[in-house]
C-alpha cells in the first residue's frame, strides 16, 4: 500500500509499506477514504517531534472497516467510521477515571516509537488497536470533511472550552487561530460564551473568527490587554485557550486572565518553556495542559456536527492526492493552508 513517510526534517515521501494485519482480537483494520495533514504533524515535519526516519505519519482518519478481531464488537466490516488520534485500553486506572488521553496503554498514531510505535494514517490502509473506543460509526449526514475534524482537531478545541469549565456568559480569549484555535472559538460560542475574542496575526483567520461570533483582535495592530480590559470591565477573561505552542502566547494568555481565572494551553509543547509563577501564583490562577481527551469527547462532538452546532468545513482549504503528500506539506509549512484533505 501507499504511505507518507516522515524522512528528515522537511522532507516527507510517499513509500510502499506492507498492508497492515490485525495483531490483536481487539484491532481493527480500516482502508482510508480521507485524511488530514495536521500542525501536530508538523511538528515532526520540523524536527520538534523526534521520530524515526520512514516512519508512516498522519493520525486523523475517516474510512471503510475492512476487517476486525474476533472481540470487536462496536464497529464491523463495511462501516464507515472515524477514527481518534490516539487509542486508549478502557481498563486501566486512568481510563476508568475517564481520562482517556492520559491511559497507560496509549498509543499515537503516525508519532513514532516514543509515542507507542504505531504506524499513521496518511496511508491507504491502517491498523487500529482497542477498535471499540478509538472508532466510532459516521452519520451519514456528515460529510468525510466534517467527520475527519471530530477525532483530533474539533475534539480538542472542544476540549479546551470543557477543561476550562465555560459557562454560557463567560468570557473566552483565544490565541492562535490556526485549525484547533478557530474550532475553540466554535467551540466557546456554542457553550454561550459571550465576549469571545480570537486573537492572532493573519487577516483571513481573524475574519473567519469573526463569522464564527468572536471579536477578533489583531496581535501586533491592536493591544489584545487593553480589548480585553474594554470588554470585561477592567477584569480580565474568565478562561484563555493557549493554541499555538509558544511561550510567548502562553504568556500573554496568563496575562489576559482574571484573579481565578483558567488558562488552558492546547498548543504542543515538545520543549522546555518558561512560565512567570508569580503571575499564576498572584492571580491565584488555574493551569491546565495537556493532549485532549478527544475519546472522552467524540461522541459529543459528533453530535454537534451532525446538528450543525459545530461546522468545520470552511476550515478545509485544500484536497490533494495521498500521492501530493509533499507538496501539502510543503503548502501547509508556508501557512497558504489551514486544512488539507488526503485522499487515496
Amino acid at each position: 500500500m501507499r504511505a507518507v513517510t516522515f524522512q528528515a526534517p522537511g522532507e516527507v515521501r510517499v513509500e510502499d509499506r506492507p498492508e497492515p494485519r490485525l495483531e490483536s482480537a481487539h484491532d481493527a483494520i480500516v482502508a482510508i477514504e480521507a485524511s488530514g495533514v495536521c500542525g501536530s504533524d508538523l511538528h515532526i515535519y520540523h524536527g520538534r517531534v523526534k521520530i524515526e526516519p520512514g516512519f508512516t505519519i498522519g493520525h486523523e482518519f475517516v474510512g471503510r472497516v475492512l476487517d476486525t478481531g474476533d472481540q470487536v464488537t462496536r464497529v464491523a466490516p463495511g462501516d464507515r467510521v472515524l477514527g481518534c488520534f490516539h487509542t486508549a485500553c478502557g481498563t486501566c486506572p486512568f481510563c476508568l477515571a475517564g481520562a482517556y488521553h492520559e491511559c497507560d496503554f496509549k498509543r499515537t498514531f503516525g508519532h513514532g516509537a516514543n509515542m507507542g510505535g504505531l504506524p499513521g494514517t496518511q496511508a491507504e490502509q491502517a491498523l487500529v488497536p482497542h477498535a471499540d473506543l478509538t472508532l466510532r460509526r459516521v452519520p451519514d449526514s456528515i460529510g468525510d470533511d466534517v467527520a475527519l475534524f471530530a477525532g483530533d482537531v474539533m475534539g480538542t478545541g472542544y476540549h479546551s472550552i470543557s477543561a476550562g469549565a465555560v459557562r454560557p456568559g463567560d468570557s473566552v480569549a483565544v490565541i492562535g487561530l490556526g485549525p484547533v484555535g478557530l474550532c475553540a472559538v466554535q467551540a466557546a460560542v456554542a457553550a454561550g460564551a459571550a465576549p469571545v475574542l480570537a486573537i492572532d496575526t493573519v487577516p483571513a483567520r481573524l475574519e473567519m473568527a469573526a463569522g464564527f461570533g468572536a471579536t477578533a483582535v489583531h496581535l501586533t495592530e491592536q493591544s489584545p490587554r487593553e480589548v480585553v480590559k474594554e470588554l470585561t470591565a477592567g477584569q480580565g477573561v474568565d478562561v484563555a485557550v493557549e493554541a499555538v505552542g509558544h511561550q510567548d502566547a502562553l504568556d500573554l494568555a496568563i496575562r489576559l486572565t482574571r484573579k481565578a481565572g483558567t488558562v488552558v494551553g492546547i498548543g504542543v509543547y515538545a520543549e522546555r518553556s518558561q512560565v512567570h509563577m508569580g503571575l499564576v501564583w498572584i492571580k491565584g490562577l488555574t493551569l491546565k495542559a495537556g493532549p485532549a481527551n478527544v475519546i472522552g469527547h467524540v461522541d459529543r462532538v459528533i453530535g454537534m456536527l451532525a446538528a450543525g452546532t459545530l461546522d468545520p468545513t470552511p476550515l478545509v482549504t485544500h484536497h490533494m492526492s495521498l500521492e501530493d503528500a509533499a507538496q501539502a506539506y510543503a503548502l501547509y509549512d508556508r501557512r497558504e493552508a489551514l486544512k488539507i484533505v488526503l485522499t487515496p
